[in-house]
């Protein structure tokens, strides 16, 4: 019998940094490109705290060419006294230990985000080096550190003016612990932009040295002009935005709202400038307060009759686009990734605020006041329509005693975590699909056809679609405000369409509609794309699938004396069962690509670009990018 030894010796104490390292997912998310990206957040949220202290203007962003990065501002400048405990520099002490910063006993700053005090200690563990160079009191001090652990002491490398002050930090990732140093400019850009739109009087340079990428953001107009930004290719029923800000119980309140003649909802909400993707209870007292408001002025002056239901919250916020900025002395952010707000006393004033000032507002602009309300009349009325067509798709109980749609080929398995659903394009590849799959686990749903563009169209006519209806139904957890997570029969849900124009344009239907009405679902990491193989390669009994026209010509270049049978899948009728299961729906030798939503804002502009009604735009992103495509159906 193999007994374990469980004494005082074998309790492990992992010294200084050490534990990040051991699990830097529990600090930064990831160790992909976002958890990369989130160093360079934490050093940047550094400089935007010094920003909204007051005492810092500028901040410059720079890539090199060897992949480490250099942020610099010109805020105070860390101080570099020894600290009074521990007896050596405050610069070392804020690098080397979690938790110690400017931002917990309320005297170095107001409001931050960076509130946990791990950020610049959790990029210098996750660096294969870093310096810190310090400008004040008339000197630059500067100190080394290697994987976390200081190799020079904090010391004078030069002089400078007494009204020269700030802070640059360069580090390199360490590639032991990230599987990538490749940046994306395109996120890290707008994030820069968000940052900006929100610090007003800001400027923020970005400069990418490896492609010699060069941006700079300054926003006079602040979160006014971030609301402008996102509606800048839709019809708006205002022609200025809403704009209030106001100090409550040390809690700083800054909204701006526009209407536009759309129908999808554009809200965005931050805390201390942080995205805070998953809302919380600032986004909670703002849509309660815009109900409350509509609803009380629609009454007030005869849109809505003594015997009409109240407008529901949907109906308020169709074609709504609207920036919520909240700054208060001590959020609670839900993790480090800061995804959400928890601090209840915040939902009472938010809701105060914009109730107050949103209600005086349709007072003064009456005529501004009756399109709008126009608006969410008329979406009431459409949301009536639909409720019938709504409670078709419900799920209304156990499986056993719904109907589910015809054309679904369920799986035997009950437990949703165990269930997966694919999607598929067509009859001819949902029969092969079928055929393929594992029945005990696995449903196919064919859909007939391109489904409904929703992001044109209001739900009374998206629920008067066949396909989403079904679609809907499948899922079972209805969609918009009646979202019930809970109800979910599959917790993978996989759209697998075929490798050409329309396969990839039925695949962008699909992810309009899961971004617009199933957000949850790619939230929760449910979303999923399969990724069939474009071609077939056999030479006798050796066979390849590969899935580019580069991993083709590589097998083909290694073996240029075999003769290679080579057939290009279109479709994925063309696969017969045997080879979608290997290839494609195997759970041991598939690869799916996970759908997620890094950046909301940036989704929002992508699919309203896309598939909104705006058409300059579109043609635009196409001219820009028709040199990049590869595959083209002529």
């Amino acid at each position: 019998m193999v007994t374990t030894r469980y004494d005082a010796s074998t309790i492990q104490v992992l010294e200084g940094l050490e534990a990040v390292r051991r699990r830097p997912g529990m600090y930064i998310g990831s160790t992909d490109i976002r958890g990369l990206h989130h160093l360079i957040y934490e050093i940047v949220d550094n400089s935007v705290d010094e920003a909204l202290a007051g005492f810092c203007t500028r901040i410059d962003v720079t890539i090199h060419a060897d992949h480490s990065v250099t942020v610099q501002d010109n805020g105070r400048g860390i101080p570099v006294d020894p600290h009074p405990r521990l007896q050596k520099s405050a610069l070392e002490v804020i690098m080397t230990t979690l938790h110690a910063g400017g931002k917990f006993g309320g005297g170095g700053y107001k409001v931050s985000g960076g509130l946990h005090g791990v950020g610049a200690s959790v990029v210098n563990a996750l660096s294969r080096w870093l310096e810190v160079e310090v400008r004040r009191d008339g000197h630059i001090y500067r100190q080394r550190y290697e994987r976390g652990v200081p190799v020079t002491p904090v010391e004078v490398v030069g002089d400078t003016t007494p009204d020269e002050h700030g802070t640059t930090t360069r580090f390199l990732p360490d590639q032991e612990i990230f599987r990538t140093l490749d940046y994306n400019d395109e996120v890290l850009l707008q994030r820069f932009r968000e940052i900006a739109y929100l610090t007003r009087g800001l400027t923020i340079h970005f400069l990418d040295e490896r492609t010699d990428r060069e941006m700079t953001f300054y926003f006079e107009g602040g979160i006014i002009s971030f609301v402008r930004h996102l509606n800048r290719n839709k019809n708006v029923l205002q022609p200025q935005p809403f704009y209030v800000k106001r100090e409550v119980n040390n809690c700083l309140v800054e909204v701006a709202i526009q209407y536009n003649d759309g129908f999808a909802e554009s809200t965005h909400a931050f805390a201390n400038n942080i995205n805070t993707i998953d809302g919380g209870t600032h986004v909670t007292g703002f849509k309660a307060a815009l109900t409350r408001t509509i609803n009380e002025y629609a009454r007030r002056n005869g849109f809505l009759k003594e015997n009409d239901a109240n407008l529901s919250g949907e109906d308020v916020r169709e074609g709504l686009t609207a920036i919520i900025s909240v700054m208060l002395p001590e959020p609670q952010f839900e993790g480090q990734t800061k995804g959400k707000l928890g601090n209840a006393e915040v939902a009472g004033t938010v809701q105060s605020v914009v109730y107050e000032s949103f209600s005086a507002y349709l007072e003064e602009n009456p005529q501004i006041a009756r399109v709008i309300i126009d608006k969410c009349v008329t979406a009431a009325r459409a949301r009536e329509a639909a409720r019938k067509a709504r409670e078709l798709v419900q799920r209304k109980g156990a499986l056993e005693t719904f109907s589910l749609p015809g054309k679904l080929a369920d799986c035997s398995e009950r437990d949703p975590s165990r269930a997966e659903l694919y999607i598929v394009e067509g009859d001819s590849a949902g029969g092969s699909a079928k055929q393929a799959r594992d029945r005990r686990f696995q449903a196919v749903l064919p859909l007939r056809g391109k489904i409904l563009n929703v992001e044109k169209a209001r739900l009374d006519r998206m629920l008067q679609n066949e396909e989403i209806r079904a679609l809907i139904t499948a899922l079972g957890t209805s969609i918009g405000d009646q979202y019930d997570p809970a109800k979910l029969r599959y917790h993978r849900i996989i759209l697998m369409t075929d490798a050409d124009v329309d396969g990839a344009h039925i695949r962008t239907l699909l992810l309009t509609f899961f971004f617009r009405y199933l957000e949850g679902i790619i939230v929760d990491g449910r979303l999923f794309i399969a990724q069939p193989p474009l071609y077939r390669l056999q030479s006798g009994r050796e066979v390849h699938y590969v899935y580019s026209d580069a991993e083709r010509d590589a097998i083909l270049n290694r073996n240029p004396e075999k003769k290679w049978e080579i057939q290009r899948y279109k479709g994925l009728g063309e696969m017969n069962p045997e080879q979608l299961w290997e290839t494609t729906m195997d759970p041991a030798r598939r690869t799916l690509l996970l759908v997620t939503i890094e950046d909301a804002v940036r989704a929002d502009e992508t699919f309203d670009m896309l598939m909104g009604s705006a058409v300059p735009p579109r043609r635009r992103f196409i001219q820009t990018h028709a040199k990049e495509v590869r595959n083209l159906d002529i």
